[in-house]
């Protein structure tokens, strides 16, 4: 998945039909015209434009920089209201998914501008895969001892140990012990499949 990845159309089995109604109106009620909307969100204003009649669909990048823009958020944009969601994720519901030998277990509710998730690694797995995807990712070691490789650089992250990056930089991951590893994971690429957040296997492992 890389930066230009979009939100799909309206009719795709998803709810953004709202979107671009909601973008011309956040955008009216912030008082901005349409060409300084697209200057401050570094978009031509055809582009905005379309946005606006649903000719094009938005990515997350831009979701992010038009709520900025409009004083928002990418959830009203998105035209969710607070009774469109519940704000307690429960134990009991959270649905174990299981990726490439990880356990993900979802933290935070649908729909939002990020993606919470608490994920269990086995010793051994996903060592030689390099993730890249636009946003920022932050996560935190709750339990075992995570190899964790930023470009060049390797860390060796304990419990209570945590890391916030950008997630263009290529990026990868690994349990340190025979044990395992179970982290929390925070990324702002909106709702993205468990598995697909990677470039694919390279060869060799982490130092």
């Amino acid at each position: 998945m890389n930066a230009s990845d979009a939100v799909p159309p309206a009719g795709q089995g998803n709810n953004l039909p709202v979107v671009a109604p909601q973008l011309r109106a956040l955008r009216r009620r912030a008082g901005l015209t349409l060409e300084a909307a697209a200057r401050a969100a570094g978009l031509s204003p055809a582009h905005l434009s379309r946005l606006e009649t649903g000719q094009r669909q938005p990515s997350l990048p831009m979701l992010l920089a038009l709520a900025r823009i409009y004083g928002t958020t990418v959830s009203e944009l998105l035209g969710e209201t607070v009774a469109d969601r519940d704000a307690i994720v429960r134990a009991a519901d959270m649905e174990p998914t299981l990726a490439a030998g990880w356990t993900y277990f979802q933290a935070g509710a649908p729909g939002r501008g990020m993606q919470a998730l608490r994920v269990r690694a086995p010793y051994g797995t996903q060592g030689d895969i390099v993730r890249v995807h636009p946003g920022e990712e932050w996560l935190y070691v709750l339990k075992g001892r995570l190899r964790l490789q930023l470009g060049d650089t390797a860390h060796l992250l304990a419990p209570g140990d945590s890391a916030h990056f950008d997630s263009l930089t290529p990026h990868r991951l690994a349990a340190a012990d025979h044990d395992g590893v179970e982290l929390l994971f925070v990324h702002t690429l909106l709702q993205s499949p468990m598995a697909s957040l990677c470039l694919g296997p390279l060869t060799g492992e982490l130092p």
